[in-house]
């Protein structure tokens, strides 16, 4: 799991310059806005509901919003950021729609990240044996997951479309079979990709 997320700490990253301004939703134990502060000097602020998660940005010095994603609108200005990052927090919230409708109001760019759903092994464990859709990275069942929208690649490309979303970068990462190692790839992507980053605009 710690390479996994360091692996998507570098994609995201990459895709952020140095001193941005960056608004992380759902933020957790704030390890990527750390990151991002200690490598790309970005000034980073959190938002996530856990009083734990809180404490522990608070340690890191991040400043950090206690807050229910689906209370909205936040409370910022239009374009206050140049960043908005939701990574592994959208298929979560209720109100996705109106969640990135803010992304990209409040931010200039929006970054997200998502289990896809459409991942082989996923429609495999469906199919075959009959049991709730579960992904591998966080790997929940259904009775303890929080996971409420089960999004593929394909649906989330088509709700961009349809809302007029410009997509900026699409990036899909894979494990490789023979090492506990992540890759990017560029084919098939909704069928062998564990997890999608978009970067976004509107």
């Amino acid at each position: 799991m710690k390479k996994f997320k360091e692996k998507i700490y570098q994609f995201i990253s990459k895709e952020i310059p140095n001193n941005s301004r960056v608004l992380d939703l759902g933020c957790g134990n704030g390890e990527l806005l750390y990151h991002l502060i200690t490598k790309k000097g970005i000034t980073g602020h959190g938002i996530d509901i856990k009083t734990d998660a809180l404490v522990k940005c608070i340690e890191k010095g991040i400043p950090v919003i206690q807050l229910n994603l689906d209370n909205l609108p936040l409370d910022f200005p239009d374009k206050s950021f140049d960043f908005v990052v939701l990574n592994q927090t959208i298929q979560e919230i209720y109100k996705s729609k109106e969640m990135i409708e803010e992304i990209l109001r409040i931010g200039k760019a929006g970054i997200l990240g998502f289990p896809n759903f459409g991942y082989f092994k996923t429609r495999f464990s469906f199919l075959f044996k009959g049991r709730a859709p579960m992904s591998e990275q966080p790997p929940y069942k259904w009775f303890d997951t929080p996971n409420i929208r089960f999004l593929t690649i394909k649906d989330f490309k088509d709700f961009c479309k349809e809302e007029n979303i410009e997509i900026i970068k699409q990036i899909y990462i894979k494990k490789s079979f023979f090492r506990n190692k992540y890759k990017e790839i560029k084919y098939f992507c909704n069928l062998r990709a564990e997890l999608a980053i978009f970067k976004i605009s509107k």
